[in-house]
């Protein structure tokens, strides 16, 4: 008797819709992975750079002051990328960049110092630009159920670079000096402007200033926005409550080294390589979680991976670990799900905003995700170094751990919130050209949506 064939089961051949299947995409990819070596790099050679210049370890952490201090503007910066055209915007932006970075080529010495935290603040400034007007780009040029693909891959790729670029820099500067880092971070941002040339864009055009609105009220629309969605809000709130508690963290991060591995501070290198390679995971995995989980559970389970990680460094220096090998495990069960779970916590809160907020607020959303997150991190950090005057370090480890717990049970505890299962299809228009041979892409607006924790 003959075989018959059966037809495929459509739901088996179908494969997960990806970003990566859009040649423009791909050729941006090569302008993020540039300006990602080469912005990693750059960021630790200027305070080392500083510190030498100096001879004054405060003058060298200033640089990383000058660095957070854009946040307080990047709602400025997110108005103006929903104004205008945001391709042109983000040419001009690598562009000039690439020109302030140029500057540090009159760094002399000493005398100078004052030039290297002058472009710092710029090149931290226009990370949130540029961070604002990719998130649009992405929101117009992918569709929704492409949209956490992206995230991932892009976030991989942050995190990927912050585990080769910090020695790459620090290598490049022992050996050629402080100007061979700047032409490989000029380099980076040349290539983005090359790559977003080549690409062929359709907008969403421009909205004006609504009637009757004051600048005042358009600036602070992005954090309106994320306020008025239930799920949104207790995201961005439990972000907020996270994030900054992982301040926390990086203010204990030298005594946690010196109790936990009883070693001193170039061990650090090794334990934030852990949680590198573990970012690096967790991003390459998060858009695979966030298909079978949704936005919500996989922000949760990220979250309640930082919250584990906290608990252990607790642990690992109030119950100290006899042999080296116990404490460099220890280490590990402390910097690998803080690492995993960022990624996961990133990928779905950055998801949620541009699926659920308009096109046209997408850089003011992203500038004010931007703030709730960052803003709240660097006072913890200023907190937790002054408490740590009046207070043992593992008193201030376990109320991180516990806040950041409870960050996560609130996100758990918000299951009512989820879309219902027949809402899962997108809920925007496809963007601009989709399906009509056009080849849009986007650019990652992960870059200062993701916060670093010790």
């Amino acid at each position: 008797m003959a075989a018959t064939a059966s037809a495929p089961d459509p739901r088996r051949a179908a494969k997960p819709p990806s970003p990566m299947a859009r040649p423009a995409y791909r050729r941006l990819m090569v302008g993020w992975f540039a300006t990602n070596l080469g912005d990693s790099a750059l960021y630790l050679v200027l305070a080392i750079w500083v510190r030498e210049l100096t001879g004054s370890d405060a003058a060298g952490a200033l640089v990383f002051l000058f660095l957070g201090l854009p946040a307080l503007l990047a709602p400025w910066a997110g108005q103006l990328a929903d104004r205008v055209h945001r391709r042109p915007l983000l040419i001009a932006t690598n562009l000039g960049t690439a020109c302030v970075i140029l500057a540090l080529l009159l760094v002399a010495g000493p005398e100078h110092v004052w030039l290297i935290y002058a472009v710092t603040f710029g090149y931290g400034l226009s990370a949130y630009l540029t961070a604002s007007a990719q998130s649009g780009l992405l929101r117009d040029l992918l569709p929704d159920e492409e949209i956490g693909a992206a995230n991932g891959i892009f976030t991989s790729i942050d995190n990927g670079m912050r585990i080769v670029s910090p020695p790459l820099g620090a290598g490049l500067y022992v050996l050629a000096g402080p100007w061979a880092v700047v032409g490989v971070s000029v380099a980076g941002y040349l290539v983005m402007a090359l790559m977003l040339l080549t690409v062929r864009i359709e907008e969403s055009e421009p909205e004006p200033r609504g009637e009757g609105e004051t600048y005042w009220h358009e600036v602070s629309a992005g954090f309106r926005e994320l306020l008025r969605d239930p799920l949104l809000r207790l995201l961005t709130i439990a972000g907020a409550v996270g994030f900054g508690l992982t301040g926390i963290l990086n203010a204990t991060v030298f005594p946690l080294i010196e109790e936990g591995l009883q070693a001193g501070p170039a061990a650090l290198g090794p334990a934030q390589a852990i949680q590198g390679v573990a970012a690096l995971a967790g991003g390459l995995l998060s858009a695979m979680a966030l298909r079978r989980m949704g936005e919500r559970r996989l922000f949760a389970w990220g979250m309640t991976l930082v919250a584990v990680g906290s608990f252990a460094a607790f642990a690992i220096v109030q119950w100290p670990l006899p042999e080296e090998w116990m404490r460099w495990a220890g280490i590990a069960l402390v910097q690998w799900p803080i690492g995993f779970g960022i990624p996961w916590t990133i990928v779905g809160l950055s998801t949620l905003r541009m699926r659920r907020v308009p096109r046209r607020v997408q850089g003011r959303t992203s500038a004010a995700m931007n703030v709730s997150i960052n803003v709240p991190q660097m006072l913890m950090l200023a907190l937790g170094t002054g408490a740590m005057a009046l207070v043992d370090f593992r008193w201030l480890l376990l109320a991180a751990a516990i806040g950041i717990a409870a960050a996560a049970l609130a996100v758990w505890a918000g299951r009512g919130l989820d879309e219902p299962a027949d809402a899962a299809a997108p809920v925007a228009e496809p963007p601009s050209g989709a399906g009509r041979g056009a080849e849009p892409t986007a650019a990652a607006s992960q870059h200062r949506e993701r916060p670093t924790s010790g």
